[in-house]
């Protein structure tokens, strides 16, 4: 059996057994909920809709981080860490999607959207939007809850003290800390200053997304599986600059992707108002008047085809997007020239491969 073959076999068992240990959780959370009340029963079934999907990036650099350290196949406990990184990151995606009033979610509607159309459809009082809000702040709380408790139901492995506690814990810390960074740069960035807009991009990138996307997963499983210091700073080393590349990758894409592909609007990133590494890169590359059309621009709700248009324009006319692509290739061969330093065996290593080449390549 080559290794490509032995990768797609253990992905495919444990993709499958991480999709069966969220239904088991949920279902018995659904359960605690209906002694509570038939009324809180979408809370449950928005966390479940929203962990069916996805690419399972996270819980898959755990895996191969587990599997790279040592750790078993059929071990259990690393499909419970699969489980509660689901649900972490399903946790984020509800508070992200209301942060950027981002009405759209995997091609549907995003949580809050959807609590807004069930007040809608009833004809309860007061505000559709508000209830929407407050509804999936608190699905997106309790989604948060649940990524705890399934990650301390590992045992002994994640107890306090432990080395993947540590991460845990600073994973979900850190990713607070880049969220707030990215409002804050939204509002203070039109008055900062342009010239290290780049750099304060940069920042935002590596702590909301970069870390938490590959760096802590792939670092979490090491540490479940026993690695020492030495390998988890390998791991830090090719799964840091991969992150990073991930999220530009996907910044890119929230400008000129295909809608179709992508399952979002065209420019929405740019109605929410999203300062990105491509927007700084716009922003110090463009003329003067250009770069304050795109301070004007940014966060407008209401900004239309053409005016998205013409953001794309400046920033392909002015070496922005280039700019971007050219950091995303950097990035992306240090990550790959970093994998082949790792001292794993084939399988766990052409597994990373083909995640870390599926992350800087993808078009969705």
């Amino acid at each position: 059996m080559t290794a490509l073959t032995h990768v797609a076999s253990e992905q495919s068992q444990f993709i499958s057994g991480v999709a069966d240990r969220l239904s088991g959780f949920l279902s018995e959370q659904q359960d605690v909920m209906a002694a509570v009340s038939a009324d809180v029963a979408p809370l449950i079934g928005s966390i479940a809709n929203l962990v069916t999907g996805g690419k399972r990036l996270r819980a898959l650099m755990c895996y191969w981080g587990w599997r790279g350290a040592g750790g078993h196949a059929d071990d259990p406990d690393i499909i419970t860490a699969g489980c509660a990184l689901e649900l972490f990151q399903a946790a984020a995606l509800i508070h992200d999607d209301i942060i950027d009033r981002s009405d759209t979610r995997r091609g549907g509607p995003s949580v809050h959207k959807r609590f807004g159309q069930l007040h809608e459809m009833n004809a309860w009082a007061l505000d559709s939007g508000r209830f929407g809000d407050a509804a999936a702040i608190l699905t997106g709380d309790l989604c948060l809850s649940y990524s705890e408790e399934a990650f301390t139901d590992i045992g002994p492995r994640a107890a306090s003290g432990t080395p993947a506690r540590r991460i845990f814990n600073v994973m979900r810390a850190e990713v607070m800390a880049g969220q707030y960074l990215d409002i804050l740069e939204e509002v203070a960035g039109p008055v900062r200053d342009r010239g290290s807009s780049v750099d304060r991009a940069k920042s935002i990138i590596r702590y909301k997304s970069a870390k938490y996307s590959t760096e802590h997963p792939l670092a979490l499983g090491g540490a479940l599986a026993g690695a020492p210091d030495g390998l988890l700073k390998k791991y830090s080393e090719f799964s840091l600059p991969l992150g990073e590349a991930f999220q530009m990758r996907d910044d890119v894409l929230g400008v000129f992707g295909d809608p179709e592909t992508t399952g979002k609007p065209a420019g929405d990133d740019l109605r929410e108002g999203k300062r990105t590494v491509l927007v700084g890169f716009a922003i110090n590359q463009a003329s003067a008047a250009e770069a304050d059309y795109l301070d004007r621009m940014l966060g407008k709700p209401s900004l239309g085809e053409d005016e998205v248009a013409e953001i794309r324009h400046i920033m392909v006319a002015c070496g922005a997007l280039d700019a971007t692509e050219s950091l995303i290739s950097e990035l992306s061969n240090q990550a790959f020239e970093a994998l082949e330093r790792l001292p794993l065996h084939d399988v766990p290593l052409t597994a990373l491969r083909q995640l870390a080449e599926a992350a800087v390549s993808r078009a969705a």
